[in-house]
């Protein structure tokens, strides 16, 4: 159908990810928004479509438009729908470039063009014939802003940073990501935390929304503003040198997220002598991420892995990531 021979690698141009170490820490020439309101208008473009081609109203195409400062964007199509929701990893996916005209984005190719102007995304071929047309969706967590489970204790609520070594209150209401540990010390245990990676367009890579959850201080599960990205281990939703995600679950940046992670302890004998490895399971924004991965070492920037609870240790790693709304049930 025209959808798909529009949507072909040779039809538009290719791009790849530039991915670089900086460390991202925000200036007049890197900034870093932490309110929409203050944006640029990039902002307004960037995020996530969903519509069909009009050719085939059952087929679901999910586009995922990056940001990438100064009027131009990234853009990453996937047959089936949205990472998570009809697209998996392995399904097909297409990626090209664009640019801000006027009060619209607009995307060419050899085949054809598409606008996105108030929130919809419109595709022609070349003989002018409109062949689909995509709306804007904004998704949430099913588990953003879940109440405390039964028994659970509670980290950071919003009203103070008292439970966490060198916690502070950013915002007047946000945990920030300082390199903070929580002063509760824990084994097996069930964690729900919420996060939210800043605006960062002109970054790329590691130095786009970087922080990081360590289970027990030992286990690093990545935050990142990596939203469009193929989603690997130093990605958001990966445990950081260990294994790559299931899927890209990352939503567009200034979007609060959800981590609702399983842990499960390493085990020492009496002789301190390890006798079974730390597991983890971890839903990122609802989805299932890691079953029951074995963790086999602590990962880089933790404790190494050893005997005895450890405190939630959240990465300051330059950027102004924030956390609310963090409680864990102990084992």
């Amino acid at each position: 159908m025209k959808w798909t021979a529009w949507l072909t690698v040779g039809a538009l141009a290719l791009i790849v990810p530039t991915l670089n170490s900086t460390t991202g820490r925000a200036d007049d020439g890197n900034p870093a928004y932490t309110s929409a309101d203050e944006a640029p208008v990039d902002f307004r473009f960037q995020g996530e479509y969903l519509g069909s081609p009009v050719e085939d109203p059952n087929f679901k195409i999910g586009v995922q438009v990056i940001a990438l400062g100064e009027g131009k964007f990234d853009l990453v199509a996937y047959h089936g729908g949205l990472p998570g929701a009809g697209w998996s990893r392995g399904d097909e996916t297409i990626k090209a470039t664009g640019e801000l005209d006027g009060d619209k984005a607009v995307f060419t190719s050899d085949e054809g063009r598409a606008e996105i102007k108030n929130g919809e995304m419109k595709v022609w071929d070349n003989d002018g014939n409109h062949i689909a047309t995509l709306n804007k969706v904004k998704r949430e967590s099913p588990t953003l802003g879940e109440r405390p489970a039964d028994g659970a204790v509670v980290l950071f609520d919003g009203s103070s940073a008292d439970e966490f070594e060198n916690g502070r209150l950013v915002e007047e209401k946000y945990l920030g990501a300082t390199n903070v540990t929580s002063k509760l010390k824990l084994t097996d245990h069930h964690l729900h935390i919420e996060f939210r990676t800043p605006f960062m367009p002109k970054s790329r890579g590691q130095g786009r929304g970087n922080s990081g959850v360590y289970v027990q201080g030992r286990f690093e599960v990545q935050v990142l503003d990596s939203f469009g990205l193929d989603g690997k281990n130093n990605e958001c939703g990966g445990i950081y040198s260990v294994g790559e995600p299931a899927v890209n679950m990352c939503l567009p940046p200034l979007s609060w997220q959800t981590y609702d992670i399983d842990f499960t302890a390493a085990r020492y004998d009496d002789a301190g002598n390890k006798t079974a490895n730390a597991r983890i399971t971890v839903r990122h924004n609802g989805v299932l991420i890691h079953d029951n991965v074995e963790l086999p070492n602590g990962t880089p920037g933790g404790k190494p892995d050893g005997v005895g609870p450890e405190g939630l240790f959240l990465q300051d790693h330059g950027n102004p990531v924030v956390f609310r709304n963090i409680w864990v049930v102990e084992k």
